[in-house]
């Protein structure tokens, strides 16, 4: 059993205060700043200082394909996995694009795609099987499938420089691994949480969420956190949750995407509820399940554009916000700098 990081709270009265005094104190109207200064203050908590600076983020794309596909959960075929890998890499992807226009670096990893790629720059090998099994008959993946995923992801951040990742991911029939361990570890009914993915029409979402029925009947023993991940999850999504305790154990800021990156953060809040206090939402996208789950994790997302992309494109959209917050933290004056009258 891989050995998970532990997870401090970031309970720290004295520096909480300090952020709070200095937004007080800007050049704006009590409580003008609004949402940005909430997030220049959560920053600086994550980050341990009162003049927190975004080094060297990490755009990490993790992609594996889902034996469940096979039972037509998705509009498209499992091929435009690997086929978005090279999207990814040759930077057409909506993602590559976002993420070279604000400096962020890419990094695809292969963690059980059904294709063999080879070794170019910005990708990493991480796979653990051509693709994961059919859920809807038995577990996904083994325990020792599962560790191995969640060994990778934590290896992956440690080798990474900088202070903050942008979550992303590809995978044909992702969305239903997501609505599974949304489903079963927020004990919703999957109906609740189980949407077009890649524009399913009303029908094709009623056979996926009866596939997902299936699903759950067929691990229904499977309620804890690590055993949940194992039978209903993918190798992307368990990576991805070793990315996430990695991340929140070194003290990173994490940016969280849509449906599919939030699902493995409340897996891995199950196992370390601190790990939400490192976490910034990026969007609340337009899959069903992303409100409801966004409201289990307690979140408040940045954006609402309605996305249904995937890949991070979310979290490097809202990537721009974070770095304002910081130059309003560190930059803007305060009234006794500027020599400005505060309110009587």
């Amino acid at each position: 059993m891989t050995e998970l990081p532990e997870i401090a709270d970031l309970h720290d009265p004295a520096l909480a205060a300090a952020l709070q005094h200095a937004l007080d104190r800007k050049t704006v109207p009590h409580g003008a700043l609004g949402r940005v200064a909430e997030l220049a203050h959560r920053l600086g908590m994550i980050l341990g200082t009162r003049e927190p600076q975004l080094q060297a983020p990490q755009l990490l794309v993790f992609a594996a394909d889902h034996g469940i596909a096979a039972r037509g959960v998705s509009v498209y075929p499992s091929d435009v996995t690997w086929q978005m890998v090279g999207n990814f890499l040759a930077g057409g992807a909506a993602v590559s694009v976002l993420a070279r226009q604000h400096g962020i670096a890419q990094t695809v990893v292969d963690c059980g795609v059904r294709h063999d790629f080879s070794p170019v720059p910005g990708l990493l090998i991480r796979k653990i099987a051509p693709g994961s099994a059919d859920s809807s008959v038995g577990p996904a993946m083994t325990a020792a499938q599962c560790s191995q995923a969640l060994a990778n992801g934590q290896a992956l951040v440690a080798a990474l420089p900088g202070n903050a990742v942008l979550l992303g991911e590809m995978g044909i029939g992702n969305t239903s691994a997501a609505s599974l361990l949304v489903a079963r570890l927020g004990g919703l009914d999957v109906a609740e949480v189980t949407g077009a993915g890649t524009g399913l029409d009303a029908a094709g979402i009623a056979r996926k969420t009866a596939v997902l029925r299936q699903a759950l009947a067929a691990n229904a023993g499977a309620d804890a956190p690590l055993a949940a991940l194992a039978a209903l999850g993918g190798f992307e999504i368990a990576t991805l949750v070793g990315s996430v305790l990695q991340a929140a154990a070194e003290r990173r800021v994490i940016v969280v995407d849509g449906f599919i990156a939030s699902a493995a953060v409340l897996v891995a809040s199950r196992l370390a509820p601190a790990v939400l206090q490192r976490c910034v939402f990026a969007h609340q996208s337009d899959e069903r399940g992303h409100v409801r789950l966004l409201q289990l994790l307690g979140a408040q997302p940045l954006l609402s554009l309605g996305l249904r992309v995937g890949e991070g494109s979310g979290a490097a959209l809202a990537w721009p916000l974070l770095e304002s917050a910081c130059r309003v933290l560190n930059e803007m004056a305060s009234f006794e700098s500027a020599g400005v009258s505060d309110r009587e």
